[in-house]
């Protein structure tokens, strides 16, 4: 099994706040997950209100069965509509992909 890991630190665009543009996200990642077949669980947390401003916004939690399943995630038409959006939002990313 492959988990992958994104998070993302966030910023006021579109005339939403960070928090908005995170729940934004977040409704959105459930079209990745429910058009994606290759990804076996997907999640979405947002980083605590009182929680450090440093900290990440958002993260996606997502399994996969094989490194092929990840690789074909990544071009999944639903998964580039999200990066679409989340481009636009975004100030900063990190990512780990490890088996498990």
């Amino acid at each position: 099994m492959i988990k992958h890991i994104v998070m993302f630190k966030l910023k006021e665009a579109d005339g939403r706040s960070e928090y908005e543009n995170a729940l934004e996200a977040q409704k959105r990642f459930d079209n990745v997950i429910a058009n994606v077949k290759e990804l076996k669980k997907g999640e979405v947390v947002i980083n605590s209100k009182e929680a450090p401003e440093s900290n990440y916004t958002i993260s996606l939690l997502c399994d996969f069965d094989s490194i092929d399943d990840l690789n074909a995630y990544q071009v999944h038409p639903a998964h580039l509509e999200f990066g679409k959006f989340i481009g636009s939002v975004r100030t900063d990313r990190a990512c780990i992909d490890y088996e498990y």
